[in-house]
């Protein structure tokens, strides 16, 4: 590593810490209708809100009929995105006359930003008119976020609050949660872009000559402003098809040190948020401490793997510092990587190097990201509660070592809650095993696949981790624009994003209908180094024991070969 490696790897860390204490506490204050710097603005847009939509802002709901609003919420923007994506060649703000697209893939594209994946299976710049990118998708990467955080909100209020059966009201919710987060730090975010250089417009592509007589094309839009909630809502859908490899995406180191920092801004803050619902900040260092320990390891592993020579050329007269096979030059390998790690690490899927070209083992890294349930930080809201979920499965395995019932801050999971958590174990699994052995069963799913041997499986297994996962990034070599993928992925991004909403909900409700009881000195503690450990090792070993025989036969099997 070069000294300007360390440099971005100490300005990553300090733009995604330092701040993490304050946001989460000024996050905490948002959803619970607190008063924030914000509010003598925001207060009256967000009353106005409520009137529109005949919302009483006081009326709560319990988890069966916060669960139903997010469904029709869903289910409206799913109905609404893809009319919009299959129409688009006949709505406004289309200067490139782009037809709209078939019905399998709307199914898809629009399942991938309602739940969060943002997997795309077409090119943004020739396949979408700005109309789309900006009310169809845009609107949704912002939504989809809110919607993680809001779930996010209601498990903390379930550990919380005691002996009650209300849980917060949805769209109260999703309202702060886009209106006083999302949005104020896409503003500043898409400001600083625009500096940087990338394009917020809605002019006509530009037609220019190449130095060597050619003709090339350049697409324009409104570009900003999408990739800057790409990012902070954890998204990770591009405007062009390339993503943040893009020039216009991200044409600058400071842009992409920007654009890196912005995937785990917001994750890293909501630790600190639950730890203000439950008074109890320690709790947060602790799951802090966990997610820290298990990105370090990936990105050391993954950083290592990428900066070592490229075996296939080893005999031959050259000079090799690192793979730089399917990198921008402009970043190098230590920033590919550092990306390749955060935006698997979250639920985020935007790339600024090709993970197709990767090693085996430096592809195994956001691989095994993806297949822990993408907990190391995750997505905005889901990733916490992905971690809590198996925060909640450590506190289980130790009552069963020491032979007692298991409880966590004073709430005892019993029978109900314990089934529900082994249920959310089943969605990776489903997804990926049971999806992808189908994808590379058959011989029509199976073309897509672009490689031979190992690193063909890679690139399925890699396909339907990332969908189910709620990731959407992928290995390139795997075409995913068949009518199979298209429905299969976008059923496996459904499965990936209520096969944990649900139970958490359902989760959240049993607990909030418990007395709290008192920890005493022979409590489990479960902010400690050992709960730590405890924690870590129980997330590696969930995964590793699932997923390791289809880890064994692709990446590693790929690795072993050289």
């Amino acid at each position: 590593m070069h000294d300007y490696d360390w440099l971005l790897l100490a300005a990553f860390s300090l733009l995604v810490l330092a701040p993490a204490p304050f946001l989460g506490r000024y996050f905490y204050r948002v959803m619970e209708g607190q008063r924030t710097w914000l509010s003598p603005v925001l207060k009256p847009v967000e009353r106005l809100c409520y009137r529109v939509a005949g919302v009483d802002p006081q009326q709560e709901q319990s988890w069966r009929g916060y669960a139903l609003a997010l469904l029709a919420f869903t289910l409206v923007c799913l109905l609404a995105l893809m009319s919009i994506l299959l129409l688009q060649g006949g709505l406004p703000l289309n200067p490139q006359q782009v037809a709209g697209m078939s019905l399998p893939l709307a199914f898809n594209t629009a399942v991938s930003f309602v739940t969060n994946t943002n997997w795309q299976a077409y090119s943004g710049e020739a396949q979408l008119s700005y109309f789309s990118q900006m009310l169809g998708l845009g609107v949704q990467n912002f939504v989809s976020p809110a919607v993680g955080l809001a779930v996010l909100v209601v498990l903390c209020r379930g550990l919380a609050r005691q002996s009650s059966d209300r849980l917060g009201n949805f769209w109260v919710d999703i309202t702060r949660a886009v209106l006083y987060g999302l949005l104020p730090l896409c503003l500043v975010l898409a400001v600083l872009l625009v500096w940087q250089g990338v394009p917020q417009n809605f002019s006509d592509y530009v037609s220019a000559t190449t130095l060597q007589g050619g003709e090339q094309t350049l697409p324009m839009g409104p570009a900003a402003s999408q990739i800057a909630i790409k990012q902070l809502g954890t998204n990770g859908g591009g405007f062009f098809g390339v993503n943040s490899a893009h020039p216009f995406e991200n044409p600058t180191a400071l842009s992409n040190l920007l654009e890196l920092a912005s995937i785990l801004l917001i994750p890293a803050a909501l630790v600190f948020t639950f730890g203000h619902y439950v008074r109890d900040l320690r709790q947060s260092r602790a799951i802090l401490a966990s997610m820290l320990l298990l990105f370090i390891i990936g990105l050391g592993v993954c950083a290592w793997a990428e900066l070592q020579p490229n075996p296939a050329l080893a005999g031959l007269p050259i000079e090799q510092v690192g793979s730089l096979e399917g990198k921008e030059a402009r970043f190098g390998t230590f920033a590919s990587a550092l990306w390749a790690t955060t935006t698997t690490a979250a639920s985020n899927g935007s790339v600024n190097a090709m993970h197709d070209s990767f090693s085996a083992l430096g592809g195994l890294v956001p691989l095994v990201n993806m297949l822990l349930g993408e907990i190391v930080f995750g997505g905005v809201g889901a990733g916490l509660y992905g971690m809590l979920l198996f925060v909640l499965i450590a506190v289980f395995l130790a009552g069963l070592m020491i032979g007692r019932t298991p409880a966590y801050l004073g709430k005892k999971l019993e029978a109900r809650e314990v089934r529900l958590m082994v249920a959310t174990l089943l969605v990776m699994p489903v997804g990926v095993l049971i999806f992808g052995a189908l994808a590379v069963s058959f011989a029509g799913p199976a073309a897509s696949i672009g490689n031979p041997g190992p690193h063909g499986f890679s690139q399925a297994l890699y396909a339907y981790g990332s969908a189910t996962g709620n990731n959407g990034s992928a290995f390139a070599g795997f075409t995913a624009d068949t009518p199979y993928h298209n429905l299969m992925l976008g059923l496996a991004m459904l499965l990936g994003r209520f096969g944990y909403i649900l139970p958490v909900l359902a989760i959240a409700g049993s607990l909030a209908a418990k007395r709290a009881a008192p920890q005493g000195q022979n409590s489990f503690p479960t902010h400690g180094p050992l709960f730590v450990v405890l924690l870590t090792l129980t997330i590696l070993l969930v995964g590793g024991l699932t997923f390791m025989p289809a880890l064994a036969l692709g990446p590693l099997a790929e690795h072993l070969a050289f």
